[in-house]
């Protein structure tokens, strides 16, 4: 499989509306502008991914082959959209604690990340404490640029956190634009910030996802996008994926299948396995109706090479949505002297959850999607 998924370790939102206020435990996260009493509001998401796990993803499976990593996020609900807008995200400066509270709590948690501290609060001598965001150019060391968001309105102490805009001439701004017509779920590509958090040449305290100052503080539109956290009760947590290219086409003496009429099927789906280590599915292809030959074996049992325009999906058995979507760069089918494979991490996969696997393939230039019901469940090892 060249496509695996890691889940945050921490995940929240910081929020202008209570600028002491944890949501470390909400099960929404959200982007927002927007007014309350005719004063602006914002909204911003932080997420956090552990270094070590996205090491060991780049050690141990992406190895030398190059690769994307996006951040990705399911849209719960969305309210007054521009009918175009964009996101931005960046490296997060600060470190920074998730907190357990969720947004609304009454009285207010802050337990960890707010929009004024970045850990959790304390009260000395009757007054509020805790380590706020950096908002001070001077105190930042090095050379490295750092874009820093503070006081946009003076309704509002400093705060909102911290970014890297940049480090060593590497630009860490990473956009997404949406239509009216676009999904509007996150999926946005941060290769060279993770790229920099893997070598640790800049320290990994997550990332913050923020819409453009110009729709923040919206005094003319309730701007309001929620996502699904980590802390969801649905099948739509956030992640971080890596996709790379893993494939091999070597067809030796197979030939390379070009019936429109075809019959491709899985030879060794199990039905069942536990979440750790990569799984190999073999396909048997071959035309529907093979040509007549004088031999000594049956022409049912020949196989056949799929054309190299040919990748494998996953969508989920019960919601129908596309896991794992066909792509042209990261789910090629491979080939090897014996048929047609694939293979898949299935710890890249959430456990407990039933999933079909779908494959397409171009022949003759007419493009097929076949979807024999193959289904197989993933379960917790232990």
């Amino acid at each position: 499989m060249a496509v695996y998924r890691i889940f945050p370790e921490n995940d929240t939102f910081i929020y202008t509306e209570d600028v002491q206020g944890n949501a470390g435990r909400d099960e929404v996260l959200e982007l927002g502008g927007y007014p309350v009493a005719g004063v602006g509001q914002t909204s911003r998401m932080l997420f956090k991914y552990n270094t070590s796990e996205i090491q060991n993803v780049i050690n141990t499976k992406v190895g030398s082959n190059s690769f994307e990593a996006n951040l990705h996020v399911y849209l719960a609900s969305a309210y007054e959209l521009p009918s175009s807008y964009s996101i931005n995200t960046y490296p997060i400066y600060d470190t920074w604690v998730n907190g357990v509270g969720k947004f609304g709590d009454i009285p207010t948690d802050k337990s960890g990340a707010s929009w004024i501290y970045r850990t959790a609060q304390i009260t000395i001598d009757n007054a509020p404490y805790g380590d706020r965001w950096t908002t001070d150019k001077n105190t930042i060391t090095g050379s490295t640029p750092v874009g820093l968001d503070w006081n946009y309105t003076s309704t509002y102490e400093g705060g909102g956190a911290s970014w890297l805009t940049g480090s060593n001439g590497i630009d860490l701004t990473a956009t997404q634009t949406f239509q009216l017509n676009s999904e509007h779920d996150i999926d946005i590509n941060i290769t060279p910030a993770v790229l920099l958090h893997y070598s640790q040449s800049i320290p990994n305290n997550g990332y913050i996802v923020k819409l453009p100052n110009d729709l923040e503080f919206n005094t003319t539109a309730s701007i309001r996008l929620k996502y699904y956290s980590s802390d969801t009760n649905t099948i739509y947590p956030p992640y971080l994926e890596f996709n790379w290219d893993d494939s091999v086409y070597e067809t030796g003496s197979l030939t390379v299948l070009s019936d429109t009429e075809s019959v491709i099927q899985l030879t060794n789906n199990r039905g069942e396995y536990v979440d750790e280590g990569k799984q190999r599915f073999r396909l048997k292809a071959r035309p529907k109706y093979p040509t007549r030959t004088f031999t000594t074996a049956s022409a049912y049992s020949t196989n056949y090479a799929l054309p190299t325009a040919s990748y494998w999906g996953i969508r989920d058995e019960f919601t129908e949505e596309m896991i794992v979507p066909f792509n042209t760069g990261s789910t090629k089918i491979s080939c090897d002297s014996t048929g047609p494979y694939f293979d898949i991490y299935m710890d890249g996969l959430q456990p407990e959850r039933y999933y079909r696997l779908l494959i397409k393939t171009e022949i003759d230039g007419s493009t097929t999607v076949i979807d024999n019901r193959d289904t197989f469940k993933v379960v917790r090892n232990g």
